[in-house]
């Protein structure tokens, strides 16, 4: 059944996330600030609106992808000078919040929607630029199984496979544990290939070991750092991303903060922050999150390391 779609923030992941609903039959207007996005969107045949208010009007859903919990609540709420989407929404409108931002921010913007008297649901999402390409997301949910079950369709349209967590905010705590594993184990891979590389190991020798050991993981097998066993993955080209390692940076130190809320014992994924928040810092930040193999390899010796 084909509903009437707000889409909010049309940058790397939101507009194929767009076109995907869109190409599907749904009545979807999208909108963004920057007008480079706007352009961008209209070029792909998404219907684009000039504001925020011509692009909430009559719509039925309102997906939400933006890059932190600041701007999320800020879009809700608006302004003195600017109403939120909150208050120019429909009453009963189903808010799918697609970011991914803190557990707290999450059950926040629940509790806000509720108040004014609309429906709420987090989904975050993993699976990178290609997976919104090809529709083959990952949604994490939390939310009531009523809600979960409306944006079901919405959300399957966008991706392959959909979890309901729980309750509200518990989409984005299944997010932040996913992305917490997903830096650690993309270091460890290309902390691997470096020491491979210094050992005198061919990279397609030890992805083909690595892919079909214990070892094997999407740090591997999809977003391999090393160009050559995976032609897909951003390592082919100049890492563009993807997923940034900037945005990488943002989710490891949202995992940070869980961490540090739920008192859990977890150096190594403080470590991983700690060295992606670096990284990020320079030209690596724009770059595909597997770049991080360059800064490795540029603090290791040079050459091939002979065992005596």
């Amino acid at each position: 059944m084909s509903k009437r779609i707000a889409f909010l923030g049309l940058g790397h992941m939101g507009l194929p996330m767009a076109q995907r609903l869109s190409d599907a039959g749904h009545q979807l207007t999208g909108y963004d600030p920057m007008l480079v996005a706007r352009e961008a969107a209209a070029r792909r045949g998404i219907q684009v609106a000039a504001s925020v208010r011509e692009a909430v009007s009559g719509a039925e859903v309102v997906v939400t992808v933006l890059l932190t919990g600041e701007q999320v609540l800020a879009a809700y709420r608006g302004t003195v000078e600017e109403p939120g989407l909150l208050e120019l929404a429909e009453p009963g409108t189903l808010f799918v919040e697609s970011s991914t931002i803190s557990v707290e921010d999450a059950q926040l913007a629940h509790r806000l929607a509720a108040a004014a008297g609309h429906r709420n649901i987090d989904a975050p999402m993993s699976g990178g630029v290609v997976g919104a390409e090809r529709g083959t997301l990952a949604f994490m949910v939390g939310g009531t199984d009523a809600d979960v079950a409306d944006a079901l369709p919405l959300l399957e349209a966008m991706g392959r496979r959909v979890v309901h967590c729980g309750a509200s905010g518990l989409g984005q705590a299944a997010k932040v544990c996913n992305n917490m594993i997903l830096g650690v184990s993309m270091i460890a891979v290309s902390e691997a290939f470096v020491l491979g590389e210094r050992l005198g190991l061919d990279a397609q020798t030890l992805f083909d070991v690595v892919s079909n050991a214990s070892g094997q993981c999407w740090a591997v097998t999809t977003n391999c750092p090393v160009p050559g066993p995976v032609p897909e993955s951003p390592a082919n080209r100049g890492f563009a991303p993807g997923f940034t390692s900037r945005l990488m940076a943002k989710d490891l130190a949202l995992a940070d903060h869980a961490v540090e809320f739920a008192d859990v014992d977890a150096p190594v994924a403080a470590l991983a922050s700690a060295l992606y928040r670096r990284f990020a810092e320079g030209p690596g930040g724009e770059l595909d999150f597997s770049a991080i193999i360059d800064e490795i390899r540029a603090n290791s010796g040079g050459g091939v390391a002979v065992p005596k």
